[in-house]
């Protein structure tokens, strides 16, 4: 860590890092804000050995371009850096976040069982291609992967072909958001599937990645993006533009609701359930799980009822930021 920050807050914003680490935190796109934030000092503040109001009304301009999150992200990691300074006894102005534009609210896209139907349907026909040889073999066991399983993006592109127990059907999920890893049990079905996929495309055995790029290392996430965004077109559902989704999340979404839905009509008690569907999905607290049974009860009006008599105290207010 030493040496990346040249600028007189360099040792404080290695300290910061180096604790956040330390207390299990990855902090990896915060030291780029805070190198970015150092050469901005070098610039500007050359002699300023602490955080003022007047660095912080330049670096916390909004952009012509810029979204309300990235402002908040940008100006959030130097508020961490001048709270830390101050506890060290610093005299640093802490910007006041509460004061940051808000984000407009995502209302996440619950797919229907008729548009999944018409969305695996174009997935499966994905075609061979010379330039991407595994494509027709990859996107049919992936986006079944996210839909089945609830993953997160990162984390199916980041499976390891050591990380894929087909014999039991059980995925090891490494480093999630969270920092932490979990094992995934997949269906029957969907294990099969991915046998017969491990069988064509790993039997030589020199990928790495159980869904290799043509140059064997990790598929991006943007590849898997526009593939996604044609199929959404092919299957004739309509997508609102950036930010307005139906996204590759949405697919996690759809399982956790899904999920609960069936828990609820099988007459299965939350109170037991609740907890192995946060822990498979990967969540760090109950509060996210429980968004999934609000979703659930507003796009399912005929639960409603059955829902709100059982677990209305577990409806959680707060936004859809997924942990």
């Amino acid at each position: 860590m030493s040496g990346i920050f040249n600028s007189r807050l360099a040792p404080y914003m290695t300290g910061l890092v180096e604790q956040k680490r330390a207390s299990g935190y990855k902090y990896n796109e915060q030291v780029k804000l805070l190198r970015k934030f150092d050469t901005f000092c070098l610039e500007h503040f050359p002699d300023e050995s602490t955080i003022t109001r007047d660095m912080l009304d330049i670096w916390g301009a909004v952009k012509p371009y810029e979204q309300p999150g990235t402002m908040r992200n940008r100006v959030t990691v130097i508020s961490h850096l001048a709270a830390y300074m101050v506890s060290l006894g610093q005299d640093a102005f802490i910007f006041p976040t509460n004061e940051c534009p808000k984000e407009s609210k995502y209302i996440p896209h619950i797919h229907s069982e008729d548009e999944l139907q018409r969305l695996f349907r174009q997935i499966d026909c994905c075609h061979y291609s010379p330039e991407v040889p595994n494509r027709h073999l990859i996107m049919p066991v992936l986006f079944r992967i996210l839909y089945c399983c609830g993953l997160r993006l990162g984390e199916v592109l980041r499976l390891e072909v050591c990380d894929t127990d087909l014999a039991s059907g059980v995925l090891l999920i490494r480093n999630s958001k969270n920092g932490n890893d979990r094992y995934v049990p997949m269906s029957e079905e969907l294990t099969k599937r991915c046998r017969a996929y491990a069988e064509q495309v790993h039997r030589n055995g020199s990928h790495k990645y159980f869904f290799p790029a043509p140059d064997g290392g990790m598929i991006s996430e943007m590849n898997i993006y526009s593939n996604f965004r044609g199929f959404l077109y092919k299957a004739g559902i309509s997508h609102g533009g950036k930010g307005k989704g139906p996204r590759i999340y949405d697919f996690r979404h759809t399982f956790a609701v899904h999920s609960l839905k069936r828990m609820v009509l099988a007459g299965k008690d939350l109170a037991v359930y609740h907890q192995a569907l946060k822990t498979y999905m990967g969540h760090s607290f109950f509060k996210y799980t429980a968004y999934y049974l609000q979703l659930t009860k507003d796009m399912f009006p005929d639960i409603r009822t059955k829902i709100e008599v059982h677990y209305n105290e577990w409806f959680c207010a707060e936004g859809n930021k997924d942990g």
